[in-house]
């Protein structure tokens, strides 16, 4: 559907030519009011032009698509969803469009390609049976949710606004949480896990990349206190958690990016749960694995989240994993900050 650029827009010209942005700004507010659609996109292209010709207007451009995809009508939405959109938006417009839209009102309008797959996907989060007959196995994932998965969180989007709220955490004064210090460690003897470290390091590579965070993993064979003082903790709690809370935690820790760093998105955030899960267990070589024996394995370890007698700032991911069978335990440290 063409958006008509050539077309004439009084008060749009008039913006662009002045690149007032702020007018902008205020004349995508009153479009989306007004439900006008096919003047918002024109907008959208029009502030993407102004770009190339040197007014720095595409604040304006990110915010029109980002607003067509959260709130317009699926035949308006799709149009923004191409390689060269969302850049700058708040969170990726592949999640973006999946909060509002179902996948049966988009199908139809979207190229069966890449970003496709990722709007399939973050509609499976969303609890959406998805037929994946036409559609790029891009994650090497089933497009559905399965028994043993939680409810998983997910970002809620406002017109100018969005909320990324983590999973809750555990309360270090139940009688599940444990007490530690260095003396409740017994020996232990380190272990070199490179998949399980490359694991956590790409779930939280825009924390650490793209913004201030810092990511620490440690391999043991010992029990999970063994493995957080191996991190170097003098003091702490350390709390059992179900397979369901840890994969909330680490697939809200894939999705998001940090304190600077840019949103990945949920269907991301999942993907990097179940790597991690498949490399604790030894089989991400043999990817993709089959669900049921994922999640029987995330079964079979024993989850904790731990602290160090501190409070919880900014973002951080701090679980501990033992593997009984094989005797052998990983802490994970991750935090970012502002």
């Amino acid at each position: 559907m063409a958006s008509g650029l050539d077309s004439i827009d009084e008060p749009l010209d008039a913006l662009i030519t002045a690149a007032d942005l702020d007018g902008l700004v205020r004349l995508i507010d009153s479009r989306c009011a007004s439900a006008n659609w096919q003047g918002l996109l024109h907008l959208r292209d029009r502030a993407r032009w102004a770009v190339s010709t040197g007014r720095q207007l595409w604040p304006a451009a990110t915010l029109a698509e980002y607003r067509l995809a959260l709130l317009a009508p699926a035949e308006w939405a799709a149009q923004v969803l191409d390689e060269d959109t969302g850049k700058f938006s708040i969170g990726p417009l592949t999640e973006v469009i999946a909060q509002a839209h179902t996948w049966q009102s988009l199908a139809p309008l979207l190229p069966a390609g890449p970003r496709a797959a990722f709007v399939a996907h973050e509609r499976v989060i969303r609890g959406e049976v998805i037929d994946s007959s036409e559609l790029p196995d891009v994650l090497e994932m089933p497009f559905a949710l399965q028994p043993w998965e939680p409810v998983y969180p997910v970002a809620v989007y406002e017109p100018d606004s969005a909320t990324f709220e983590a999973p809750a955490l555990p309360d270090s004064s139940s009688e599940l949480a444990l007490q530690f210090d260095r003396s409740a460690a017994s020996s232990y003897e380190e272990i070199i896990d490179d998949d399980v470290t490359l694991a956590v390091r790409q779930l939280v590579e825009a924390w650490t990349a793209e913004s201030n965070g810092k990511a620490e993993v440690v391999c043991v064979e010992g029990s999970a206190i063994d493995a957080v003082t191996a991190l170097g903790v003098a003091r702490g709690h350390i709390t059992a958690i179900t397979p369901a809370h840890a994969l909330q935690w680490l697939t809200w820790a894939g999705a998001s990016g940090g304190a600077f760093g840019r949103r990945r998105g949920t269907a991301l955030g999942r993907f990097g749960a179940w790597w991690l899960v498949a490399a604790l267990g030894g089989i991400s070589n043999d990817w993709p694995t089959n669900p049921d024996v994922l999640g029987a394995l995330a079964s079979e370890l024993q989850w904790f989240w731990w602290d160090a007698a501190e409070p919880a700032l900014g973002w951080q991911l701090q679980l501990a994993v033992e593997l009984p069978a094989e005797g052998l335990a990983w802490a994970v440290s991750a935090r970012d900050a502002s």
